[in-house]
């Protein structure tokens, strides 16, 4: 390791340690990153090697972010991926993005009692399964030159900070050399048969050789300068980008071949270094070093680059599920058909058995088979088991190898076990299962591992969400009442319908409160937010009505007293009501609303009415608040209808006219059962997606008697 001089000053000294270091430590591509002021961003400030598509991607990152850079600012220790499959088992969002082979290092730069940034070092993939001791030494010598330069520079009162876009840093040979050096070069290379181009990282061609424009059809001068696929586009394709990157990333040789726009293939062969990619160019199938015989990828997409792009949807699909079978789901939609998997199932254990959180492709049999069986052991002789690494069989035998207790109730063959794991604990597996022997190759193994990571954090937040949406449904079906009070004179009919599940719970609740043998009170309103809080603050709204309803107070005031308990309770939460008091003697009712939709009064063979009660503010606005109240007649047989918003909202559909629908579709008939009325209203809202619940209470004056 040379010793590290004196640096010049500024980004110029920065620049000559980034290069020193990618130099002394053997890699091939280097960044140096750099905090923010408010100390939560890192922003890319300088970099070697990387083509600049990937650097701007990577260019700010957050200090949170489950990425290597973040992860080694943020514990203050040294970070080290040693390849693919260890990068989508640590970082699995990471490695969907960079789906490249390469191993990395990243070291904190701090010093002078502050933490500075971090410099990030990559290597080849298969370079190293670990640092050597003298990578380490490097790294750490460079990181401490590196917070010594930024500390100077700070106390010279400039302080180096990151421009807004990362500076590429492009060695070149010394100027006094090039011309000549380029002439005798490319004088040598035209003698051969086979065409070559020099490529910088950012694949703009610095030298062709004839043989090379000659099998391309263009003339050399068209091309210098030039990226290959902005001066050929027959090669402005994704996929040939992808793979230009890949070879970069990965210092990996790679090889494809297309075809010309005269129907002819040409084989590009990609040999990268330090500071680009030297490309053979031959006609197509042609390869004249069977040392180096790769095969070129078919014409077309590869898988791999097919599995990047449903991986990268699926990760932005699986943000939305929000139970087990909703993930299970999603994955199967994505994963089965490109790797050709024939099940998938989410397994998690209880007291030592397994249980099926979720499962496709699996018969009801083998589903019953595997609920409840003991959790299956590896083999003694199983050297290195890790819970936490994912395991791939490529056939039946290979698995029983393992687990010589394992059963195939549905006859697969091949399958990878995939544990979902979240802060570093194992809360399940997924089973992917073949109904044949299955090769698993690295890149395979490496996104299957990534999928884990996915997988983990989805379940883990639907596991989450079931958890607290249980919690919050009990308690809310715990506050609504279970019967309503029997009364003389008065046939009712109540329903309440959940929100579709998967969506968050309402606040919504209704009342019947008997006030004598001749009067009594409804209420119905709805607590605005979907969660806990609102199912617990909707039961005390509840309690607050009855407790100023039994005082003889009118409805206006039972509202007023009740809102004013309700901005002391919660100052942020609003609520909905509508209140009645019957007089089920002279058949009249009185009513008073806090922003609450109008109800509905419905005669047989007449035109229903929406009455207009002149709701007031919302409970929880204004505690000075006064509601006004309104007499209504209700005639023996007539049907007053109070519900909430879940029953009618819809999409793009105005209130007013949802409303108006509501009503038009209101029919009560003579004597007809209240219970069938209150079914037929909430049906057609039931059978939809919701994401509120719905409450409905039907009150009808009984005719008087003889």
């Amino acid at each position: 390791m040379r010793e590290h001089t004196a640096p010049r000053p500024g980004r110029a000294g920065l620049d000559d340690l980034l290069i020193q270091a990618i130099t002394d430590a053997g890699a091939h591509i280097g960044t140096v990153y750099l905090l923010a002021d408010d100390g939560r961003v890192l922003l890319m400030d300088v970099q070697l090697g990387m083509p600049e598509p990937i650097a701007m991607s990577w260019a700010r990152l957050r200090v949170g972010d489950p990425v290597p850079v973040s992860r080694a600012v943020r514990e203050d220790r040294l970070v080290w991926v040693s390849g693919r499959e260890d990068l989508a088992r640590q970082f699995p969002s990471a490695a969907l993005s960079l789906p490249y082979h390469f191993s990395a290092a990243v070291r904190p730069i701090h010093g002078g009692g502050r933490v500075w940034g971090a410099l990030m070092l990559v290597w080849p993939a298969g370079y190293s399964l670990t640092l050597s001791r003298e990578q380490r030494d490097v790294i750490d010598a460079s990181s401490s030159a590196v917070a010594r330069l930024l500390q100077r520079e700070a106390d010279r009162g400039e302080p180096i900070t990151p421009g807004p876009r990362p500076r590429t840093l492009n060695p070149r040979p010394a100027r006094s050399a090039d011309t000549g050096s380029q002439l005798i070069a490319l004088t040598a290379l035209n003698r051969l048969p086979e065409g070559y181009c020099s490529l910088d990282v950012e694949g703009r061609i610095s030298l062709i050789t004839a043989p090379a424009a000659d099998l391309l059809s263009v003339y050399t001068s068209e091309l210098q300068g030039e990226r290959l696929g902005e001066a050929l586009p027959w090669l402005d394709d994704p996929l040939y980008e992808d793979l230009y990157r890949s070879a970069v990333v990965s210092g990996q040789v790679t090889a494809f071949t297309a075809r010309h726009p005269s129907g002819r293939l040409v084989t590009f062969r990609l040999f990268p270094g330090l500071t680009g990619v030297t490309l053979r160019v031959t006609p197509g199938g042609q390869d004249h070093d069977p040392a180096e015989r790769t095969p070129p990828h078919e014409i077309g997409r590869p898988t791999r680059i097919i599995a990047l792009h449903e991986m990268l949807h699926l990760a932005t699909t699986l943000a939305r599920a929000v139970t087990a079978q909703e993930v299970i789901d999603l994955v199967a939609d994505h994963v089965m058909p490109v790797y050709d998997v024939q099940a998938l199932a989410i397994l998690t254990a209880r007291g030592g058995r397994m249980r099926v959180a979720a499962s496709r492709g699996y018969t009801r049999q083998a589903v019953a088979e595997l609920n409840g069986r003991p959790v299956i052991p590896p083999s003694p002789g199983w050297d290195g088991f890790d819970a936490t690494r994912p395991a791939f069989f490529e056939s039946w035998d290979e698995l029983r190898e393992t687990y010589p207790e394992a059963i195939d109730p549905d006859d697969m063959d091949a399958c990878a076990f995939l544990p979902l794991v979240t802060s570093g604990r194992p809360m399940g597996t997924c089973i992917l299962a073949y109904d044949r022997p299955h090769l698993f190759d690295s890149d395979e193994r490496a996104t299957l591992t990534a999928l884990a990571g996915l997988i983990a954090q989805a379940f883990e937040r639907a596991r989450l969400y079931d958890v607290k949406h249980q919690l919050a449904q009990c308690l809310q079906s715990s506050l609504l009442p279970h019967t309503l009070p029997e009364i003389p004179g008065l046939d009712l009919a109540a329903r309440y319908v959940p929100a579709t599940p998967g969506m968050d719970i309402g606040g919504d609740f209704y009342d019947l409160i008997r006030l004598s043998d001749t009067q009594a009170a409804a209420v119905i309103g709805d607590v605005q937010g979907h969660d806990v809080t609102a199912a617990a603050l909707m039961g005390q709204v509840r309690t607050a009505i009855r407790a100023h309803a039994g005082t003889g107070a009118s409805p206006g005031e039972v509202l007023a007293h009740t809102n004013r308990l309700l901005i002391e309770l919660a100052p942020d939460r609003f609520t909905s009501c509508l209140y009645v008091s019957l007089d089920l003697e002279r058949h009249t009712a009185c009513l008073a609303g806090a922003g609450h939709l109008p109800p509905l009064l419905g005669r047989p063979g007449e035109p229903t009415r929406i009455v207009d009660s002149a709701a007031g503010l919302l409970l929880g606005i204004d505690p000075e608040a006064e509601y006004a109240t309104l007499d209504l007649d209700l005639p023996p047989g007539s049907v007053l209808t109070l519900y909430t918003d879940g029953l009618i909202e819809q999409p793009g559909l105005d209130l007013g006219e949802a409303i108006r629908r509501l009503a038009a579709r209101f029919n009560p008939t003579e004597n007809g059962p209240l219970a069938d009325l209150a079914d037929s209203l909430i049906e057609p809202a039931a059978l939809e997606q919701r994401g509120d619940d719905i409450a409905v209470l039907l009150l009808r004056c009984a005719p008087t008697g003889p």
